[in-house]
């Protein structure tokens, strides 16, 4: 079967109307799209606000119809993609993004949803961006890349079979959001709203009373003189709220000493120093994900001393409302990012239900995790089936 031609974007595409929302009367109202609006794992349009004229920012120019793609021209390794859909027709999008227009005679929305999606366009994108520390393509590194193009029909068919495949992946992503909800579900029946604590649990302890707390190793420190080896180690960014990030673990040089003294354990709880107030004091739970690793100083490593809690239990204690607000009260602000210290940390009020539920709950929690795994593994052999469906059919191989 012949290649199929490659046509430039720029040939396929409709014009994009703009306007200036504050030269209209201040108070009519807009939808407005802004590169946070798009999400990245959902590849959809998440989160617009409705915004005055006159609060309109200086990037919301380009009206936007239905059937248009938005491609978000920074940081395009993360793929900011969307497809207009009929909700926010005649919305305004950022100049962050690049919106195609494509001629329905030519081009199929989907088609070059699907395109703008592809391993293929993000790696030309990727190897085209300039920045350093905030790479970016412009517009027309956009409209000037080229699309396989079969014939209109075909691409309608394509288009709907990489649709059915990636339905199925949705169901799929929508099945593990479900087991999160029912782990949140459990732990609010089995132990009660814990601002409130409506079951009257024993808080007459602090998390400094029944765990030790260290901060990890600093980098940059002086090493001069002294034998060390290269350990992976945990940052900021591998610390996610009920989840660990393991993508991109790092390397440092550090002594036996410090080895010995920051490594992790399993069922040891992971918890950030400070970011975003709302991201506050989250973390996770260490499972002995690798077999040797150990934290820098902007994570706290908690570790129990004592029986009377489950590092399940004292993880979502932690991690609830209650944590939230603990930590937030307590923290320390400055332009927009919060902290909290040892002390703070330390005095983390506790809610203390009977050993015997908790381990209950640790029970659950595992059997949702089993869950999860099983979904994950199904969840890679579809995205491997997607990957092999999108690239036959980008290039013409599907029958």
């Amino acid at each position: 079967m012949s290649a199929l031609p490659l046509v430039r974007l720029r040939e396929l595409m409709l014009d994009v109307q703009t306007w200036n929302p504050l030269r209209s009367d201040e108070d009519d109202e807009f939808d407005y799209i802004d590169l946070s609006a798009v999400s990245q794992e959902l590849k959809a349009i998440s989160d617009a606000r409705k915004l005055r004229c006159a609060e309109a920012p200086s990037r919301a120019r380009q009206l936007v119809k239905a059937n248009d793609v938005l491609v978000s021209t920074v940081r395009p390794n993360l793929n900011g993609v969307a497809l207009v859909t009929n909700e926010f027709d005649g919305a305004t999008a950022s100049t962050g993004f690049c919106v195609a227009r494509p001629n329905p005679e030519r081009l199929n929305a989907n088609y070059l949803f699907h395109w703008v999606k592809s391993d293929a366009f993000i790696k030309s994108m990727v190897m085209q961006a300039n920045g350093a520390s905030y790479p970016a393509v412009s517009d027309k590194i956009v409209l000037e890349s080229v699309i396989p193009l079969p014939d209109i029909s075909e691409q309608r068919r394509i288009a709907a079979i990489l649709d059915k495949a990636d339905a199925l992946r949705a169901k799929r992503r929508e099945a593990l959001t479900q087991l999160d909800r029912l782990a949140q579900s459990i732990f609010v029946e089995m132990f009660g709203d814990p601002i409130e604590n409506p079951k009257g649990w024993a808080s007459d302890l602090t998390l400094g009373d029944v765990a030790d707390i260290v901060s990890g190793v600093t980098k940059g420190r002086n090493l001069t003189g002294k034998t060390t080896r290269e350990v992976p180690y945990l940052a900021v960014s591998n610390v996610q709220d009920m989840r660990l990030s393991l993508d991109a673990v790092k390397v440092i040089e550090a002594t036996e000493a410090e080895i010995v003294r920051y490594s992790l354990r399993n069922g040891d709880l992971l918890l950030t120093e400070g970011g975003d107030p709302d991201k506050l004091g989250r973390g996770t739970l260490w499972r002995s994900q690798l077999p040797e690793c150990i934290h820098q100083n902007h994570v706290f490593r908690v570790r129990l001393k004592s029986n009377r809690l489950t590092p399940h239990y004292l993880n979502w204690l932690i991690g609830s409302q209650r944590g939230k607000q603990y930590f937030l009260k307590s923290a320390k602000q400055t332009t927009g990012i919060a902290s909290i210290n040892m002390t703070q940390l330390r005095g983390f009020p506790l809610l203390i239900p009977p050993l015997e539920r908790q381990q209950k709950f640790d029970a659950l929690l595992n059997a949702i995790a089993n869950w999860k795994k099983s979904l994950e593994k199904s969840m890679q052999a579809l995205d491997e089936m997607f990957s092999s469906v999108q690239s036959c059919g980008f290039k013409g191989e599907l029958e």
